[in-house]
C-alpha cells in the first residue's frame, strides 16, 4: 500500500499547464479592442450610407484600413479563443472537438473574408 498525499496524487494531472500564457493572451488582446472598437466606430461610422465611390476612395487611405483590418483579426481572434474556452467548460466528447472545430473555421473564415473585402475595397 502506498501512502501518497492528495498533492503527489494531483501532481502532473489535470492541468494543461497553459492557462497562464492563454489568459494573458486574452488580456493583451481584450485591452487592444479597447482601444481599436472605438477607433473604428469613429472611423466606420461617418462612412455608414455613402455612396460607393466615397466609401472606397476613404478606405484606401491607410488609417482606415489599417484601423478596420486589425478589428477585423483582433476581434474574430479573441472570439475564437473564448468561444473554446466557453466550448470546452460546458461540452464532452466529440461534440467538444466539433464545436470547437467550427468554431476556429468560422473565426478564420469571418476574418478572412473580412480582410478581403477591405483589401477589395482599398484597391
Amino acid at each position: 500500500m502506498r501512502y501518497l498525499t492528495s498533492r503527489k496524487q494531483a501532481e502532473g494531472l489535470g492541468s494543461a499547464k497553459t492557462g497562464t500564457h492563454h489568459h494573458w493572451q486574452m488580456q493583451v488582446k481584450g485591452m487592444a479592442l479597447v482601444f481599436l472598437i472605438p477607433l473604428f466606430i469613429f472611423t466606420f461610422g461617418p462612412m455608414l450610407g455613402r455612396p460607393y465611390a466615397e466609401v472606397a476612395a476613404y478606405y484606401a487611405r491607410p488609417f482606415p484600413a489599417i484601423v478596420a483590418g486589425l478589428t477585423f483579426i483582433v476581434g474574430l481572434i479573441h472570439f475564437k479563443e473564448g468561444a473554446q474556452i466557453m466550448i470546452e467548460d460546458y461540452t464532452d466528447g466529440n461534440v467538444r472537438k466539433i464545436l470547437i472545430l467550427l468554431s476556429t473555421f468560422i473565426s478564420y473564415a469571418a476574418a478572412a473574408a473580412g480582410v478581403y473585402a477591405l483589401i477589395r475595397l482599398a484597391l
